[in-house]
């Protein structure tokens, strides 16, 4: 249960579909089609310790990212599309020293199977 307050407290203090960069312990809400969640940062020395949480709807079990990034890293999360359809994307990367969220869609990959 404490995993769901944690959740819903980062969701009310984020703001709602964000791209751009990110401030130390400012969470901001991202939207990946039926999946939503929050991601925040906070600073270990040099590095940049990530994190990511999103659950699909309001019922759906929450899932957690963690990454440490160091300067010019960074990360993709993604959720498959329905075939035919676009995988939905966030994209999370460390840049002069600043953390940037941004959406990002990608093409659907279709796999064939070969004889």
């Amino acid at each position: 249960m404490c995993r769901y307050t944690v959740l819903a407290a980062l969701c009310v203090t984020a703001s709602s579909a964000f791209a751009g960069e990110l401030e130390a312990l400012q969470g901001e809400s991202i939207d990946l089609g039926a999946y939503h969640g929050v991601v925040y940062y906070t600073e270990a020395g040099d590095d940049f310790r990530v994190v990511t949480t999103i659950a699909e709807g309001e019922a759906g079990s929450p899932v957690r990212f963690e990454v440490t990034l160091d300067e010019g890293r960074g990360l993709t999360i993604s959720i498959p599309g329905r075939l035919d359809e676009p995988s939905q994307a966030v994209e999370i990367s460390r840049t002069g020293g600043k953390l940037f969220v941004e959406g990002a869609e990608h093409a659907p990959q279709l796999v064939h199977a070969g004889k």
